[in-house]
């Protein structure tokens, strides 16, 4: 199953104090691959998109997904957005995003298990502080689709 997470409105992206400390720190967002975080985008950026690959699987009836990128038990499963300072090809993460599979609608999930098509989530990506979003996020503050 494919996901894409478009990620907008980007800490680093505006103008102030907060952001200016986020480009001076080099922070960048990227997706959680196992214990690695890859594709990192700067805060800086107008945007950010990861393409995802799943698996997915039926068990007892119900949807179960997994791969490098999902991570939780069975029930509970998710994706993580890490935040963190680059230092040449060091990244140290400070902050997470939590993008939880049962906050999906059910019939999105099944939609794109069951088509070619993408299943995708839109966020934005700066709290209501000015600092890049972390824990969970629930709708409204992303929002589920198939494309």
């Amino acid at each position: 199953m494919r996901i894409r997470i478009e990620g907008q409105d980007l800490p680093g992206s505006r103008s102030g104090p907060a952001a200016d400390e986020l480009r001076l720190r080099n922070v960048h967002v990227g997706v959680q691959r196992k214990s690695a975080v890859v594709s990192w985008v700067p805060a800086s950026a107008p945007s950010a998109v990861w393409d995802l690959d799943v698996d997915a699987r039926e068990v007892d009836e119900l949807l179960d997904v997994g791969g490098p990128f999902v991570h939780g038990r069975p029930g509970a499963r998710f994706l993580y957005l890490s935040w963190g300072n680059v230092d040449g090809s060091t990244f140290v993460m400070f902050r997470r995003a939590k993008l939880m599979f049962s906050d999906i609608p059910t019939a999105l999930l099944r939609a794109a298990f069951e088509s070619d098509a993408v299943l995708g989530g839109t966020l934005g990506l700066t709290d209501s502080f000015g600092d890049p979003r972390c824990a969970r996020v629930r709708p409204p503050d992303i929002v589920w689709a198939v494309r």
